[in-house]
Parts: structure tokens; sequence; C-alpha cells
């Protein structure tokens, strides 16, 4: 079964968070690469295959691609701007690899995940039209040319930069989901609102659309938003985070939310794809994959 028959007709899992679960196991997250700096050698992609495989045996039917800050921008800042299509090939490779040691019994998808060129958290740094064309046409051609299965357009803030991609991405025909990161208010850090961003995608083809990396008492507002706006019959995507944002490291890891205190937020999303953001585990991607076990 490909993605999009599997998404139209049952609930799916998500993975949880990549560059924080590398910080838990001593991988170097150091900005500007953050989850990236683990596609440098051998030994720390071998620790991001464990943690791919980690979320397959807790249940997760998605994983997603380390590709985060792949793109020739981001690694430019570290003299790896040559390197981008090689990075995200590998990333694709070592999800890849998870899925075929790990031998699960059902369909398992690879998401491309693709986000923001510049900061998730200040829509004011978006570049120009031109800019994000070239940019991310590159990112969606490197991720096509490594096989995913879909784009994960995560952790936009504007209308703008998350048209161009979804429409970018949407020309390859491969299916497209768009998850938007919002503040307190449950607006897109732009200060749209989600309803503004869906009448603007749905017509471009997406498959799915909600809201990530946000904490995860907060997202159920801006889903509720949609799902009275379109429908329970569309599909929405939810993954919140645990923890906050830092400027050097990227994100600190708490403990302030539980598998299970995690899970009882998450029983109220009424979304079609649920996992997690920055601070979860697989222990966080276990406690909802036995909610769907259990019906």
């Amino acid at each position: 079964m490909s993605f999009l028959p599997a998404l139209q007709s049952q609930r799916l899992i998500l993975d949880g968070a990549t560059g924080t679960e590398l910080n838990r196991r001593n991988v170097d997250t150091g900005l500007p690469l953050w989850s990236a700096n683990a596609l440098l050698n051998d030994r720390e992609s071998g620790i991001l295959r464990d943690i791919h495989m980690d979320y397959l045996e807790a249940g997760a039917d998605i994983i997603t691609t380390n590709t985060f800050r792949t793109h020739r921008r981001a690694l430019a800042r570290c003299g790896y701007a040559g390197r981008a299509l090689e990075l995200t090939r590998r990333a694709v490779e070592v999800a890849r690899e998870a899925i075929h040691a790990a031998a699960c019994a059902s369909p398992k998808f690879i998401a491309g995940s693709i986000s923001t060129l510049e900061d998730c958290y200040m829509p004011e740094s978006v570049p120009t039209d031109r800019q994000l064309h070239a940019e991310h046409g590159e990112r969606v051609d490197h991720l096509l040319q490594s096989g995913v299965d879909f784009f994960l357009v995560e952790t936009i803030n504007s209308i703008r930069e998350a048209s161009v991609i979804a429409n970018l991405a949407a020309r390859t025909g491969l299916p497209v989901v768009v998850s938007f990161v919002c503040n307190r208010e449950g607006r897109l850090i732009s200060g749209e609102t989600l309803t503004a961003a869906a009448d603007v995608l749905l017509p471009l083809g997406i498959c799915a659309i909600g809201v990530n990396c946000g904490p995860t008492p907060d997202l159920a507002k801006p889903l509720a938003e949609l799902g009275s706006a379109f429908g329970r019959d569309f599909p929405l995507i939810a993954y919140g985070n645990i923890g906050y944002a830092d400027e050097k490291v990227g994100w600190i890891n708490t403990d302030s939310e539980s598998p299970e205190i995690y899970r009882q937020h998450a029983i109220h999303w009424n979304a079609r794809i649920i996992g997690g953001c920055c601070g979860t585990t697989p222990e966080h991607i276990r406690r909802l994959s036995r909610d769907l076990d259990d019906g």
C-alpha cells in the first residue's frame, strides 16, 4: 500500500523527535546544523538509524527524514553548501535502512522533511519569493531523487513560504502534507490564521494539514479551528513538543510531560496523523500506538 491510500483509510502514527533524541544520545546537535550533524560521520549515522528503528519498534508508521537542515543555505554556514544532495540522500538512506532492518509486518512510509529556510520562529526572516522558489525547488528535487514517499512540509511560520514549498512539492506528483507552527493564540507565528492558510493551500492539492512544534496543551485550539472550517473528513496532522528552544544547542529537553500526559492531550486532537515533535521520545510514540492498537 502506498501512502495516500493508507492516509485515506486509517489513522497513522508519525515518529517522534529526531534532533532532541540525538541530543539525548550524546550526539552534537549544536546550531546551525542541528540534527544534520549526525550525517557527517558513520558512527552518528548509526545512532540515527537506531533512533528510527526505536520509533518503528514503538509503533510508528512514518519515519521522518533527518533533512531539516540539509539544505544549501543551512549547510553553507559551516562550509558544507556543496554537500546538500549528498547529505539529503544519506538521511533518506538511513531511514530506509532502518525500515528494512526492522522487518515490519505492515507498510512503513518515509516522509521527506522540509522546513523554513531560516528560523522557524522568525517569520520576519523569510527570504524573497525568488529565493524561496530557487532554494526550496532544490530541496524538493533532492528529496525526490532520494526516493521519499511523500513530502512533510513542517514547522512553517507563514503562508507565503508554505505556499511556495507546497506548490513546488505538489508538481512532483507525490503527496504533500503541510504543518504549521502557531503562537499561543492559535495563529501562525506570522499572525495569519490557519483558515487563511488552508484556503491558499488546499487548491494546490495537499493531502493533509495541521500543526506541530507547539506546546502540547496549545495544539487543540488550532486543530479545532481547522476541523470546524474543513470538516472531519479532511485529514489533519498534529505533533507537539516538550521542552523549549535554545539559541546555542537548538532545544532543551525536559520531562515536563510523560508519555501518558502527552497522550491525554493527543486524544483531543482529532488528527489522522499523530506523532511527536521536539522533546518527545520513542516511549511517547509507543503510548500513542497502544491507543491505536486498542481501537
